[in-house]
């Protein structure tokens, strides 16, 4: 599923909470609709802001215990992360306009 890796629980700490850069998370699954509708687009978008975030996938089904320590509920849910805190929740699929537009602090 296109250009963005895939962070599983063991890595999410080094990958994700002690990057010194802003780090988009995307919790999915396999089996979620609206994941594979929102994923093109953050492919688009990591392909265009990548130098200012980094993006990872996060499976929820092959990694329960960080989705259920962030209170993951419903996916696609993104989160994004910066100093090891989450500083933005989207949930539910968004087009791309309203997407950048959500995450245009962080690729500015």
């Amino acid at each position: 599923m296109g250009n963005i890796a895939a962070v599983t629980d063991a890595e999410f700490e080094a990958q994700v909470l002690k990057s010194d850069k802003p780090v988009l998370v995307d919790f999915w699954a396999e089996w979620c609709g609206p994941c594979r509708q929102v994923a093109p687009i953050l492919d688009e978008i990591a392909g265009a802001h990548g130098d200012k975030i980094t993006f990872f996938k996060m499976n929820v089904d092959e990694n329960p215990v960080t989705p259920s320590s962030y209170r993951v509920t419903g996916i696609p849910t993104i989160n994004v992360y910066q100093g090891g805190e989450v500083v933005k929740t989207i949930v539910g699929a968004r087009p791309k306009a309203t997407l950048l537009n959500e995450l245009s602090d962080f690729i500015a």
